[in-house]
């Protein structure tokens, strides 16, 4: 066998070493074990998050057709997920590295000499639990950094393990709720036309209930997306849906019923508005977004006129299009300056409060083109009742 020689320890670096261990293991309980807000200033994680998705807006906004602006946009968040997850473990395997290189490189190594690049060799087989043999530790304290870290790395393996199809259950559960809204409110979803759409007999009690799944979707967003804020960068299936917009549609609906209706779907309306409004300045705060006023008005005087007319046709309270504009206003100075904000920093956009020009809903639409024919023209057909 051949003589260890001679290594002085690098001075500092074990305690390099144990600081990057902290630092990164800390960051890591935070984000996958950790089930509530971290308020902390300084994380690992939100320096990523922060200095990758800047750039990659930038680069984004250099593509000038959209849907391959949008495609790109959905690829960040599973790709932010993988590679924070690749820091995480460079970061393990470094901080191990330092450590047996503070220790004085006290292993033994077939065909070479003991140094720096030896003790990350090390440190990577033993992470990764390789096990290749061709390098040994040669005393007590790298002996027990071996170990140690072989047990981190199969933690850490296995918690990644039950990370992942946790952030995707998530998401596919936040998802089924705004599919659902495709043909209650349009695409994108408007309050006018969820409320034109239950414009029918018992229509109110169906509203009712909406509003309740509703409630309890807002507080599962908050829950799920505060703990794991990464979730917000994951993107709907289809460009035109949201949850931002999807959010922004249920609290439109919700002003406008607690305005306008006197019956018990105003107090459901109350209920899912509160939880719903908690959900976006959660948010907001999660990301650091400060409420911005908008640049635009989402309900301009015809579009306002209009929800008047069909409040009254509805059955509803009917109040003339200035007073309703006056109530509303004060309940959308509540969450729109949140949701604004959110939406321009994840690059989305708000809906409007009135569907535009007529159009199809994304179950009325196919990719097959002209080859589906009559499938458009019975969605077009379908599309055409005044009651959906």
């Amino acid at each position: 066998m051949s003589t260890m020689p001679h290594m002085i320890p690098a001075p500092g670096a074990f305690a390099a070493g144990s600081a990057i261990f902290v630092i990164v293991l800390w960051d890591a309980f935070e984000s996958i074990i950790l089930p509530r807000r971290v308020t902390r200033k300084f994380r690992l994680a939100r320096v990523f998050y922060k200095f990758t998705w800047r750039n990659w807006k930038f680069v984004t906004q250099l593509i000038r057709s959209r849907k391959r602006r949008e495609a790109l946009l959905s690829f960040y968040g599973p790709l932010s997920l993988l590679v924070l997850v690749g820091v995480w473990a460079v970061g393990l395997v470094l901080a191990f590295g330092l450590m047996q290189f503070g220790a004085g490189s006290a292993v033994n190594m077939n065909g070479g000499q003991p140094g720096f690049a030896t003790d990350i060799y090390l440190s990577g087989t033993t992470f990764f639990t390789l096990g290749l043999g061709d390098v040994v530790p040669q005393t007590s304290l790298a002996r027990v950094l071996v170990v140690t870290e072989a047990g981190f790395g199969f933690g850490f393996l296995a918690a990644v393990i039950g990370y992942l199809p946790f952030i995707y259950g998530s998401f596919s559960k936040r998802e089924v709720n705004i599919s659902l809204l495709d043909a209650r409110a349009g695409t994108p979803p408007t309050a006018g036309e969820l409320l034109r759409r239950h414009a029918y007999p018992g229509g109110a009690e169906a509203l009712q209930l909406l509003f309740k799944d509703w409630e309890y979707w807002a507080a599962e967003l908050m829950e799920s997306h505060l703990s794991y804020p990464v979730l917000a960068f994951f993107r709907s299936q289809h460009d035109n849906q949201s949850w931002i917009a999807a959010l922004t549609a249920i609290l439109d609906s919700c002003a406008l019923v607690k305005v306008a209706a006197t019956d018990t779907c105003r107090r459901q309306a109350e209920l899912t508005f509160a939880i719903a409004r908690h959900a976006a300045v959660d948010l907001s705060q999660v990301f650091k977004t400060q409420p911005r006023v908008l640049p635009y008005d989402r309900l301009p005087a015809e579009d306002l006129k209009r929800i008047a007319n069909m409040l009254a046709q509805s059955g509803l309270k009917s109040c003339d299009a200035v007073e309703i504009g006056k109530r509303l206003t004060e309940l959308r100075n509540m969450y729109e300056p949140y949701l604004f904000a959110l939406a321009e920093y994840l690059s989305l956009s708000l809906p409007p409060w009135m569907p535009g020009a007529k159009g199809k809903d994304n179950w009325q639409t196919t990719a097959w083109g002209r080859s589906a024919g009559l499938v458009e023209k019975e969605g077009a057909a379908i599309g055409a009742d005044d009651h959906f």
